[in-house]
């Protein structure tokens, strides 16, 4: 009998401890497949977050937040294609703390930029910048964002004219820039040679630039800088035979507004509607008067961002941006949208972002202009790394998460 209640406690213990280790395995399973689905929910709600935070979430809408842990997204001296009128660090800028703001939308979280994956997305294709030496600041700054992205024997430069054109080779995708500061034919489209005193526009002859743009796949525009002024003087007739035309000065808005259908009315002609996406960046705004913060001559010694909310410069006009907002409402009647990169409020902010008396030179300074620095300040085209980059993740998030 007891050997019998041995054998039957043994049995009992053996089985007591598969139930233990069975229960034990149930246990792990159910948590793991917990923490499964919860990292999987986690993902799948990253994913959906980024997928919809350029149709759900106005991008231009927030604050500029300090971050020296994830910003400059590259560094100056590393960037094969800087451009020595923004090379601020190299001519002599010390305070770089302009390289570590963070643009942060109110509603959403902006896509970290990911130069691969917009790489991806332009294989076979081609990105163009076309504008003025703002857009070419931006252009250049994608050139940066990228550039450590391609081995050095797997990408090229080249220029012809007007035209720039960076080849990542293993993509077979361009990023390209081309001059035309005017979009419409002027007497400035020399991309060297364009400082002219009497600045002559041709607004309705647009066909010498847009032959260019025909192919690409898309389309970045601007023009707004090379139009501040009062009046334009409008050429009816050819640059070819100047005395043959018709000269007429025209308030700048009412050209401006000219200048614009013509552009417009070639892009609903031309535009393969299939596949060309379409943006045009608002205003990059200056800071030439100090008065609009309270001190200073200008950006000349500024070197932190205005931090009030809504703040606005004299130097940007309302009325401008509104003239292109009716042209893009225009087209997008005529079943064609133009995305508007709306930069100029965030941009305002940054009083300190301007390369200021830190770029080349292109002339020698007078004895005046070194006693008062601020007298050559440039406090319109951007630092990099810098504020145009945000623009570029702007144009990263319509292109690769729209």
């Amino acid at each position: 009998m007891a050997k019998k209640l041995q054998i039957v406690l043994g049995t009992w213990g053996i089985r007591s401890s598969f139930r233990s280790l069975l229960a034990l395995l149930l246990t792990i399973l159910i948590i793991t497949t917990v923490y499964l689905s919860q990292d999987s929910s986690v993902r799948l709600f990253d994913q959906n977050r980024t997928k919809g935070v350029v149709s759900q979430c106005n991008l231009f809408s927030g604050e500029w937040v300090f971050d020296n842990q994830s910003y400059p997204l590259y560094k100056e001296q590393q960037c094969t294609f800087m451009s020595d009128q923004l090379a601020c660090e190299k001519f002599g800028r010390k305070d770089l703390s302009y390289q570590n703001w963070r643009w942060q939308p109110h509603q959403c979280n902006l896509p970290r930029f990911n130069a691969t994956a917009l790489l991806e997305k332009l294989r076979n294709k081609r990105l163009m910048f076309v504008g003025d030496s703002l857009n070419r600041g931006q252009w250049i700054s994608m050139l940066c964002l990228v550039d450590s992205a391609v081995p050095p024997t797997l990408k090229s430069m080249h220029s012809n004219g007007s035209l720039s054109t960076f080849k990542a080779t293993e993509y077979n995708a361009s990023i390209e820039f081309y001059w035309a500061p005017l979009l419409v034919e002027s007497n400035s489209d020399d991309p060297v040679n364009h400082r002219v005193q009497d600045r002559i526009v041709r607004v309705k002859a647009i066909e010498k630039h847009a032959k260019f743009w025909t192919d690409a796949d898309i389309l970045v525009f601007d023009s707004y800088l090379w139009w501040r002024r009062s009046k334009m003087k409008v050429l009816w007739g050819s640059f070819d035979s100047p005395d043959d035309g018709i000269y007429k000065e025209v308030e700048m808005l009412r050209v401006y507004e000219m200048a614009l259908r013509t552009w417009s009315d070639w892009l609903e002609v031309h535009v393969n509607r299939s596949k060309t996406q379409l943006f045009f960046v608002s205003m990059s705004p200056t800071h030439e008067s100090g008065e609009d913060w309270g001190d200073g001559e200008n950006c000349y010694k500024e070197t932190q961002p205005v931090l009030k909310e809504g703040f606005w410069g004299s130097d940007t006009d309302p009325r401008t941006m509104r003239v292109v907002e009716t042209v893009l409402d225009d087209l997008k009647t005529r079943g064609l949208d133009v995305q508007m990169l709306n930069i100029t409020q965030l941009s305002e902010y940054r009083k300190e972002g301007h390369p200021s008396i830190y770029r080349k030179q292109w002339e020698p300074l007078t004895e005046e202009q070194v006693s008062n620095p601020s007298s050559y300040a440039d406090c319109i085209h951007w630092c990099l790394p810098g504020v145009p980059d945000v623009w570029n993740e702007f144009l990263y998030a319509y292109i690769v998460h729209k």
